[in-house]
């Protein structure tokens, strides 16, 4: 199933849906989507439908955390000059900065000017996970969604001593538009994930090259924390972002970008910079 939060154009109430084709069809549920996830079901569909034309998309979900992977790919990280890791290096992103496709990518020139995109499978947690084991990782896994891990590149390695505030801006998680549930998604490890801005390709990679696979990370992250329903794991970025371009090429006013994982959906989301 392809899951959605939106709302029909000119009313305020958010809904839970099911996209069929360039359709949307209320589901029968009255809470946000992390809740449904919660309780491990997917609602029926209600009696409601609309053209998708005629609906805002909203972010998915709000998640209790959002566990980023950091140089995930082989490549990314010879690009960045960093070691390639030999576990995987977790960070965390605030859920204050998830905003959905269509929203503006945003931030203040005097706090940064070296705004970077990530293209990323997002996977979505199903099921409360502790210790669990590589072999039964994906039964935890509720569905998957895109999203960029947009990153100040100064605050996070010219400036600070970690990377949380350079990963946690408002607005520098772009999240959605749509969770495919895991039933249709038999390979997550056969996913092509690229990122366009204005259209150029700055990003054409596979998850198939990822260093710790999804299974991976679900375990190893699950025996350090538990994994909560709804949490949202960011898996990584191949190699390709502006930070790692010479000369470097970063977001700036007026720009668009794309994020697309392959069986998934894409993600777009237009930058502004603000005045000081």
């Amino acid at each position: 199933m392809k899951l959605v939060t939106f709302s029909v154009k000119g009313s305020g109430r958010v809904r839970i849906g099911e996209i069929i084709d360039d359709t949307v069809y209320s589901l029968a549920w009255t809470e946000d989507m992390r809740q449904m996830v919660r309780r491990g079901i997917v609602a029926s569909r209600a009696y409601e439908r609309f053209p998708l034309a005629e609906v805002t998309l909203h972010a998915p979900l709000m998640p209790s955390k959002i566990i980023a992977i950091g140089l995930n790919y082989a490549d990314h990280a010879k690009e960045t000059g960093a070691k390639t890791p030999t576990a995987p290096l977790i960070f965390a992103k605030f859920p204050s900065a998830i905003i959905a496709s269509g929203e503006t990518i945003q931030w203040h020139s005097d706090i940064t000017s070296e705004v970077d995109y990530e293209a990323e499978l997002a996977v979505v947690i199903g099921k409360r996970a502790r210790n669990v084991s590589e072999e039964n990782a994906l039964d935890y896994v509720f569905g998957y969604t895109c999203a960029n891990d947009v990153s100040a590149r100064d605050l996070q390695k010219k400036i600070d001593a970690q990377w949380t505030r350079g990963k946690s801006l408002d607005t520098f998680c772009p999240l959605g538009p749509i969770i495919v549930t895991k039933d249709e998604v038999p390979d997550p490890q056969a996913l092509k994930v690229r990122c366009l801005v204005n259209g150029d390709v700055m990003q054409d990679g596979t998850t198939a090259d990822m260093i710790f696979s999804v299974r991976h990370l679900i375990a190893y992250c699950s025996k350090m924390f538990t994994l909560e329903p709804g949490d949202i794991i960011l898996t990584g970025t191949p190699a390709g972002v502006g930070a790692g371009k010479k000369p470097p090429v970063f977001l700036k006013d007026g720009d668009t970008v794309t994020v697309s994982v392959e069986g998934i959906g894409e993600l777009t989301n237009p930058c502004k910079v603000l005045a000081d």
